[in-house]
C-alpha cells in the first residue's frame, strides 16, 4: 500500500484532481493508469479509497470510492521541544515522533538554546513524508516557535511534565504517565533548562520527570518520551 497526501480533499467529495506535480509523479514515475486504485489521506485522520479515471500527466483525476475515519486515539500527545543545534537531529525527532504517533509539536526557545531561528517549511515536509511512509492518516500539528515563557503562559489540559537533568527529586516518566490522558511534555536544549525555567514550569503545574538513569540528547529524550506514552496507551 502506498499512501498519498492532499489536504484539500474533504470527506464529502466524490472526485478529486491532483495538481501537475503530483499528477506527474503518479502517472509518469509510478506508472499508474486508468482503473488503478489509490489510497489518499487529507492529514485529518481520514483515509480515502480512490480510482483513477483520467491518467492525464498534468491533471490526474480520481473517483473517490469511499472514506473512513481511521484515527481515533483516546489521548493527545503534545511535545514541546527545544530545537537542536544541528537541523538534521531535530528533523530525525520529527520523523520518528510522527511514526510513533505524536499529535502536536511546538518548538520552544529556551535560555540555553543554541538555535533560535526555525524554518518550518522543511519541518512540514519531514512530517508529511513520515506520515505517508508510516501509513498514518493524521498529520501532526506543528506550531510556530515560541519562547518557553510564552508557552508556559498558555492554558494546557491533561498531564504536564518537564524532563530535566538537575539533581533534584524527579520521578521516571513511565511511572507518571496514565493511559487515555492528554499529555504535554517539555524537553529542553542540549544545555538543559535553566533553574529559573524549571521553577517556572513547576510553578505552572509541570511535574519534573526523568527518562532513565542516563543523560540523553534532546532528540533522544523526546523520542523516549513519545515511546513511553505510546507503550502505555497501546499496551
Amino acid at each position: 500500500m502506498q499512501l498519498f497526501y492532499n489536504p484539500n480533499i474533504k470527506s464529502e467529495d466524490t472526485a478529486f484532481t491532483f495538481d501537475s506535480n503530483e499528477s506527474k509523479h503518479i502517472i509518469k514515475v509510478l506508472r499508474k493508469k486508468i482503473g488503478d486504485e489509490l489510497w489518499i489521506t487529507n492529514g485529518e485522520g481520514i483515509l480515502f479509497e480512490a480510482k483513477i479515471v483520467d491518467d492525464n500527466i498534468k491533471k490526474c483525476a480520481v473517483e473517490l470510492i469511499s472514506s473512513k475515519k481511521t484515527h481515533s486515539k483516546s489521548h493527545w500527545l503534545h511535545m514541546a521541544v527545544a530545537p537542536t543545534k544541528m537541523n538534521d537531529r531535530f528533523e530525525w525527532f520529527l520523523e520518528k515522533a510522527t511514526e510513533i504517533g505524536v499529535d502536536e509539536i511546538t518548538p520552544i526557545i529556551c535560555d540555553r538554546s543554541e538555535r533560535k531561528i526555525i524554518k518550518l517549511d522543511r519541518m512540514y515536509r519531514v512530517l508529511e513524508s513520515a506520515m505517508k511512509q508510516s501509513l498514518q492518516t493524521l498529520l501532526p500539528k506543528l506550531n510556530e516557535p515560541i519562547t518557553l515563557k510564552e508557552f508556559l503562559d498558555q492554558p494546557v489540559s491533561g498531564l504536564q511534565f518537564i524532563a530535566h537533568c538537575e539533581e533534584s527529586e524527579r520521578h521516571e516518566l513511565k511511572r507518571r504517565v496514565a493511559a487515555d490522558q492528554d499529555i504535554t511534555i517539555l524537553i529542553g536544549p542540549e544545555g538543559d533548562f535553566s533553574p529559573e525555567e524549571i521553577k517556572k514550569a513547576m510553578d505552572s503545574g509541570y511535574a519534573p520527570v526523568a527518562m532513565g538513569k542516563t543523560r540523553l540528547r534532546t532528540e533522544t529524550a523526546a523520542i523516549v518520551a513519545c515511546t513511553i506514552v505510546a507503550s502505555i496507551n497501546n499496551g
